[in-house]
């Protein structure tokens, strides 16, 4: 027998504890997380589960689509009869129970996502009603709430918006008077975006939308999924959501997808969405897949693994933090429904402390101090700490946050458990280091 089987306890907690310290985290830190993996072990095992059912759940779509070898050829030019773009938009479809789906390269964010959700099926004098209260940030722009060149309020677009009631659920009672025969369109966001909000449960958005259907059939109901797939076993369009949309460089990209973004949803809905991508006349027929097309399918197949690990820093993250006295949403015991988790800090010099532990735990540019900034689309100077592989990646360890009032932290991501263990621990030992934190304290 070697050294390391007759005394294997010993000899892994010391490697571990000589590597975290390479890493520049002290005894105490490490203690902290290695009792914190151990009181989440329950937790962790539950995440497994949906990771697995999941997993699943996209191999059986791409097995009945016929995924093949041909599927990761390169399209080029106007990308007709491109075979992988187009069973990757079936596979997609199967897996959120859709008529159709458009997952494409030349949708270059989330938020051109759902521009081109919105821009496709919304005209002239129709109105947008958000019932999950004031959307994204950057999606201010793209309505007008925010004046901006090109926003739907320039072509005659109406919004309204009707808050969430205090404890994070929908305000039926209000929504039903906010409704009126104008309304084309409601819009819900799955997750938090820049507010300490709970993020919104499956089963909540399936009780929203059967409320505003039998207010009017007709209004179609679109939902923001972006941080929100494959965290539980079922999605908004398996309970009527005539849209889906999400960003590829979050949760179905797997880490993977270098771009882009998808469109689930009815037939028509698509259509509508796929004319304002292109053109009108053309639609879906065009758009190259520029030899990304394997990267897509792997990064679908890989997503629901890559989203449980993400998963699990986020309750780590929230565990570790809470008890160390700070508000953390969502908070240490609650279920979850995406993968953000916010840390409200109080002051910048927290929030710049936590995204600085953040950073220098990255695989990429780890050396880099990241400052805040005025970042494109935002209304306040934004802190981002993104060592990744894909530029803006929010499926790889990062962390984000305005620099005003709460500064909040909004922690995602984590390709491997692992990596975001260590980015927990980097950003505690960061403000440790700035005496954020004291020792005692741990």
């Amino acid at each position: 027998m070697s050294e390391l089987e007759l005394k294997p306890a010993a000899g892994r907690d010391r490697k571990m504890t000589e590597m975290a310290a390479a890493f520049g985290i002290s005894p105490a830190v490490w203690a902290i997380g290695e009792k914190t993996e151990q009181r989440l072990k329950d937790r962790f095992a539950k995440i497994q589960e949906t990771a697995e059912y999941n997993q699943y759940k996209v191999l059986r779509a791409m097995q009945e689509c016929r995924v093949s070898a041909e599927c990761f050829s390169s399209g080029t030019g106007y990308g007709y009869n491109d075979p992988g773009r187009d069973t990757l938009e079936e596979v997609y479809a199967h897996i959120f129970h859709t008529e159709a789906a458009l997952v494409r390269a030349q949708i270059t964010c989330g938020t051109h996502a759902l521009a081109v959700a919105l821009f496709g099926n919304l005209r002239p004098g129709d109105e947008l009603l958000s019932i999950s209260g004031k959307p994204y940030d950057t999606l201010e722009e793209v309505i007008g709430i925010r004046p901006s060149r090109g926003s739907l309020a320039e072509y005659g677009v109406s919004y309204r918006q009707v808050d969430l009631l205090e404890d994070g659920s929908f305000d039926f009672e209000k929504i039903r008077s906010a409704v009126t025969a104008k309304t084309k369109m409601v819009e819900i966001q799955r997750s938090k975006g820049y507010q300490t909000r709970p993020s919104l449960s499956v089963a909540k958005i399936a009780q929203a939308i059967a409320f505003v259907k039998s207010i009017r059939e007709d209004i179609l109901v679109l939902v923001d999924n972006c941080y929100g797939e494959f965290v539980e076993w079922e999605e908004p369009s398996d309970y009527g959501a005539d849209i889906v949309v999400g960003s590829l460089i979050k949760n179905p990209g797997g880490g993977l997808a270098p771009v882009g973004g998808y469109i689930a949803g009815t037939r028509e809905c698509i259509e509508n969405a796929a004319c304002r991508l292109t053109t009108p006349g053309l639609g879906r027929e065009v758009g190259a897949s520029l030899g990304v097309n394997r990267s897509f399918f792997q990064g679908i197949f890989l997503a629901p693994t890559v989203t449980a690990s993400a998963l699990k820093g986020a309750i780590f993250a929230a565990n570790i933090y809470e008890r160390l006295g700070f508000s953390v949403v969502p908070n240490a015991q609650e279920e979850r429904h995406d993968i953000i988790q916010a840390v409200e800090f109080g002051t910048p010099e927290g929030l710049i402390a936590f995204c600085e532990g953040i950073q220098a735990a990255a695989p990429v540019d780890s050396y880099v101090r990241p400052e805040p900034w005025a970042m494109p689309g935002y209304d306040s100077d934004v802190i981002m700490a993104a060592g990744a592989f894909i530029q803006g990646s929010s499926i790889e360890l990062s962390a984000d946050g305005p620099l005003k009032p709460p500064y909040a932290a909004y922690f995602q991501g984590g390709l491997t458990w692992e990596h975001a263990k260590l980015g927990i621990l980097k950003s505690l030992q960061s403000l440790v280091d700035k005496g954020l934190v004291k020792p005692e304290e741990l």
